[in-house]
């Protein structure tokens, strides 16, 4: 007689891996979607970032990006260089530098928002408006959660 497997308990799926393979073909079709030469996730949630927030310190930017300063450099070199955002000293504090978007860089939020929208209805097609809301709001509580319990130190992840 064949034993019959447990049923698993759907809290316990393996969303991880799901989340993994998602963000793989996001990724991969958002890029595609973006012209010859243009900007990475990184770059694009970055300016994403400033938009909502407004001008922050360099050091600011690279805690709400959970990135290692060195990283941090390198990531608003290309922005700058693209003229996508301004970095000045900030007259409270010589030391520390300021950080926003320049014109351009608000341009290029709108475009990537238009992008976003045309990826995510790719990715997402399976799902009715009422399911992507949800998604949406279960992820954004997730990631709220895990921006609080699960900060690993000395990662200096980039995407």
């Amino acid at each position: 007689m064949v034993k019959k497997k447990p049923a698993a308990d759907p809290a316990r799926q393996g969303v991880l891996p799901l989340l993994e393979h998602l963000t793989r073909l996001g990724k991969r079709v958002y890029i595609s979607e973006m012209a010859p030469g243009g900007l990475r996730p990184r770059h694009l949630i970055t300016l994403r970032l400033l938009a909502d927030r407004g001008p922050l310190s360099q050091q600011g930017l690279g805690e709400a990006l959970s990135l290692d300063p060195s990283n941090v450099v390198g990531l608003l070199n290309d922005l700058e260089e693209r003229g996508l955002i301004v970095r000045r000293r900030d007259p409270a504090d010589r030391r520390r530098h300021i950080v926003e978007l320049s014109s351009s860089g608000e341009e290029e939020v709108v475009l990537s928002d238009e992008r976003a929208v045309v990826v995510e209805d790719r990715l997402f097609a399976a799902l009715d408006a009422d399911e992507r809301t949800t998604l949406y709001e279960l992820l954004r509580r997730a990631v709220g959660s895990a921006a609080l319990n699960c900060e690993v130190p000395g990662d200096s992840t980039q995407d």
